[in-house]
């Protein structure tokens, strides 16, 4: 499978968020990927669908949009009015809905619908619902801030949803460079999710082929 690179946009400047989005694009990116947060879910707060709805002013690139807050499915929507590509929501018991619900009403709307677990969260979790998505996304780290350090011990999920659909987007996100992306893709991943080693990079260009193993 195609590798694609989805810049998050958690790591960008925002007081030049229209150029950041530019220079990704232009550098090759796939994705814009938006990471919302909604301090209760994680223990963080970023931003809601009015930035994703500028976001989707400045660029015709797929937003992929990964809510990190609890009570998805109430939010669905104004996400999807803002422009999101696909919506990828949460399967852990504390993100408070009806996981399949939620899916059918990103699905419904004409998105792509994702599931994500947590690194703490047991692949069975996810499995009743992989017939049922576009999208897995394997945290690599604890949600809710960046800077964190890849967790290995993460592959085996990657590997275990490969072996069940072969044609599954499968997306990591949490400290993916050149190294964590080869050994992410090795193991089934063909999305990778990277803020840091882009937006603190000298050269956007270069570091989107180095994840890419170009």
């Amino acid at each position: 499978m195609p590798v694609i690179v989805a810049p998050s946009i958690l790591a960008a400047d925002f007081s030049r968020l229209g150029d950041e989005i530019h220079r990704v694009e232009a550098a090759g990116a796939d994705w814009i990927h938006c990471d919302i947060m909604d301090g209760h879910f994680v223990d963080n707060i970023s931003f809601g669908p009015e930035i994703v709805r500028i976001v989707r002013g400045l660029t015709s690139l797929p937003l992929d949009v990964h809510l990190m807050i609890e009570h998805a499915d109430h939010y669905v929507p104004r996400f999807v009015e803002a422009g999101a590509n696909s919506i990828t929501v949460h399967v852990e018991p504390e993100a408070k809905h009806d996981v399949e619900k939620t899916l059918k009403r990103i699905r419904d709307a004409g998105c792509r619908a994702g599931l994500t677990l947590n690194p703490e969260t047991p692949f069975d979790l996810i499995e009743p619902f992989l017939h049922k998505i576009d999208i897995l996304l394997i945290m690599t780290v604890h949600p809710g801030f960046g800077g964190q350090s890849f967790r290995a011990d993460q592959m085996h999920k990657m590997k275990r949803a490969r072996s069940l659909d072969r044609k599954l987007d499968i997306e990591v996100d949490g400290g993916i460079n050149a190294g964590t992306a080869k050994l992410s893709i090795e193991n089934g991943a063909n999305v990778l999710v990277a803020g840091t080693s882009i937006f603190h990079s000298k050269d956007y260009a270069k570091a989107i082929r180095q994840l890419r193993g170009d």
